[in-house]
């Protein structure tokens, strides 16, 4: 990314900018401190800040920490292919913007080469759903989002973007979410959301 981008156009352009301004007006996260004796009622002044986020912002809280990633994507996407590629890799995520979204950073271990991406994570208050933003660090570049919300412990979420010239629909599935594990899929649909195939899954473990 150029250095002449400034910070407030990287935030337009990602949606970021309402969140800062929500943020910046929440109050800062407090730490523990080192006296046991306080620690009690510093937790349940944590727990009351934590509780005036909007509903919906805390949805992703599972996913903060570091995790084993086991892969399996399709050899080949929209051409009927049965053949699917498993490797491995790792993923880091943290909260940010005080609490109303995350930031994961990814190492994929496919056969041919490792690479890096990450992903940027952002609740709208106002809209009460997620965006989402995936950067390949093999054609560093915000990804066309996808938006959607997490109903009945499953989170559904949908974009549109362009695949072998062809517009195509997008969907991101999180399911099987457990305190030491949870589940990815990605599915294309070439004919408006019809019929999905899905073409990578993510099965995480807590390390």
């Amino acid at each position: 990314m150029s250095s002449a981008i400034s910070r407030r156009t990287l935030l337009q352009a990602t949606g970021l900018l309402p969140m800062v301004a929500y943020a910046a007006n929440a109050t800062p996260e407090r730490k523990l401190s080192s006296n046991p004796a306080r620690q009690p009622e510093e937790v349940a002044g944590m727990t009351s800040t934590a509780q005036s986020l909007p509903n919906g912002a805390s949805d992703f809280d599972f996913l903060h920490g570091s995790w084993r990633v086991s892969h399996q994507r399709l050899a080949q996407r929209l051409k009927g292919s049965n053949d699917w590629v498993r490797f491995g890799g790792t993923m880091s995520a943290k909260p940010i913007l005080g609490g109303l979204g995350n930031f994961d950073e990814n190492v994929i271990e496919l056969p041919q080469g490792t690479y890096e991406a990450c992903t940027v994570r952002m609740f709208n208050p106002t809209q009460a759903r997620w965006s989402i933003y995936w950067i390949d660090a093999r054609d560093p570049k915000l990804d066309q989002p996808v938006h959607g919300v997490f109903s009945n412990g499953v989170g559904t979420f949908y974009g549109e973007d362009v695949f072998a010239g062809r517009p195509i629909r997008i969907r991101f599935l999180w399911s099987h979410i457990q305190a030491r594990s949870a589940r990815w899929e990605q599915a294309f649909s070439a004919d408006g959301g019809a019929t999905w195939e899905p073409n990578w899954i993510m099965e995480f473990a807590r390390v």
